[in-house]
């Protein structure tokens, strides 16, 4: 036995009946589909429903599986406490998924948990499920702020431990698409919204997994789409396997994407390892990418690669361009990994003897040292992507007009409080932009009006 099919369904609380009180009635569509999706989920007679959720525990390098014996919850918090879902969890599985994924060296397993209630990502597909069958138990599972690449890699053990364990597994990836489809929705509008919408469904009724890793971080943040890891995850559980994809329906009713598709599995299908093409395809753009490099970023690679490894800094090279020994500046470090920021370090103005030093300094900080990400490991390092800002000096300016976020790095002060963001930076588009963030990393309330803003000009080196 094995996993048997998979579901890609929203959670919208108003698509339950006591809930939407006649609401609902305008994504009947969905609400058709979803049933559809249920029956069909139901027939495969599953022995463990696996549930991907967005909205159970989650936590930045880390994938939680609830633990114990069940869990229970109502929709209390959308004014109906009278509809209830009761989960049994299968602790069997649960154990050997977390053995297996511990095994493979994915941060996963049964910690941390801070609220035992099921969460609506949860309860809503199990109240379609109940329709039609309810001999069951669940694996609850949620996602966190790791690459995709480790979504997927989640869902390979998924399926791995339902051969293990000789189950029959259906899984559900919850999760509602864009949530900035119309200005009159929650939460207004964003020319990216109706596009994610557009490329996930397409790629999702094909069921060509591999187009998922081609959604940017950036992308994706814009368009306020919360499923994205789900249907990585759930990818993954259905890795190297033929698959009949049937796209059942799609709307943005109330300003948020549902989409509902259906994979029943076919048999093995070796050339679906998507997983394999994207990081030989990563490697290939790795190589690329070192062989381009100039001097400044060759020194931030090899600074971090020598660190990592031995835990020492290198020496400075000979052979650099003669500014990066004679110049003072301050420089900025920053590592991506998937596309996603990995860690970035740097400084203002210049504490070492010159732009060389610099750059060392700040690339052993922004591997090891960055309060917001755990250090960078060995197994990361040919996936990593540098980028060296070396900042000229910065001048005080009288009001936001004379920035631009293209051209301009911007520091915002407050009395002792000063937060710094770099110019030219994806998805950062506009000035208001540009000094939010720049007040949230300073810690200054984003309503504060007495402010000093100082901007600059950068060299950048990726």
């Amino acid at each position: 036995m094995s996993v048997k099919g998979a579901v890609m369904v929203p959670h919208p609380p108003l698509i339950i009946p006591d809930v939407g009180q006649g609401q609902e009635k305008k994504i009947q569509a969905t609400i058709d589909a979803y049933h559809r999706a249920a029956q069909r989920a139901a027939s495969w007679k599953p022995e463990t429903v696996v549930v991907l959720s967005p909205h159970s525990v989650m936590y930045a390098d880390y994938f939680h599986i609830s633990p114990g014996k069940g869990a229970e919850g109502d929709f209390r918090q959308f004014r109906a406490p009278q509809v209830k879902i009761r989960a049994a969890y299968d602790t069997e599985f649960v154990r050997v998924l977390t053995d297996e994924a511990q095994a493979r060296e994915i941060p996963a397993g049964t910690l941390g948990e801070r609220d035992r209630k099921l969460d609506h990502g949860t309860m809503i597909p199990l109240w379609f499920l109940n329709h039609y069958d309810r001999d069951y138990k669940v694996v609850r599972i949620g996602l966190s702020g790791l690459p995709l690449s480790l979504h997927y890699r989640l869902g390979q053990c998924i399926r791995k431990t339902a051969e293990l364990l000789d189950r029959s597994v259906a899984v559900i990836a919850s999760g509602d698409l864009s949530h900035k489809l119309k200005e009159e929705g929650p939460y207004g509008f964003q020319k990216e919204g109706p596009e994610y919408d557009s490329r996930i469904m397409d790629v999702m009724g094909r069921g060509d997994f591999g187009e998922l890793f081609d959604f940017t971080e950036e992308f994706c943040e814009k368009a306020a789409e919360c499923g994205h890891r789900s249907f990585v995850a759930m990818a993954g559980a259905l890795d190297r396997t033929e698959v009949q994809a049937e796209r059942l329906s799609h709307e943005g009713t109330f300003g948020v994407g549902y989409g509902v598709c259906i994979y029943e599995t076919a048999g093995k299908a070796p050339e679906r390892d998507f997983l394999s093409q994207y990081e030989k395809r990563l490697r290939e753009e790795a190589e690329k990418r070192k062989n381009a490099e100039d001097a400044y970023v060759k020194l931030a690679r090899l600074t971090v690669e020598t660190y990592v490894r031995t835990g020492r800094k290198p020496e400075i090279p000979a052979g650099l361009p003669e500014e990066m020994y004679t110049k003072r500046a301050g420089v900025f470090v920053s590592l991506k990994e998937e596309g996603k920021l990995r860690g970035c370090i740097g400084t203002i103005s210049p504490v070492r003897g010159c732009i060389a030093e610099e750059i060392v300094e700040n690339a052993v900080s922004a591997s090891t040292k960055d309060p917001r990400f755990s250090a960078v490991s060995a197994e990361e390092l040919d996936r990593l992507i540098y980028s060296v800002d070396v900042l000229g000096d910065t001048e005080e300016i009288s009001s936001a007009e004379e920035l631009d976020p293209k051209r301009y790095g911007v520091v915002v002060s407050r009395g002792y409080k000063r937060g710094l963001l770099l110019p030219n930076l994806e998805g950062v588009d506009t000035v208001e932009e540009q000094i939010s963030i720049a007040k949230r990393k300073a810690g200054i309330p984003e309503k504060a009006g007495d402010i000093r803003l100082e901007r600059f000009e950068v060299v950048r080196h990726e």
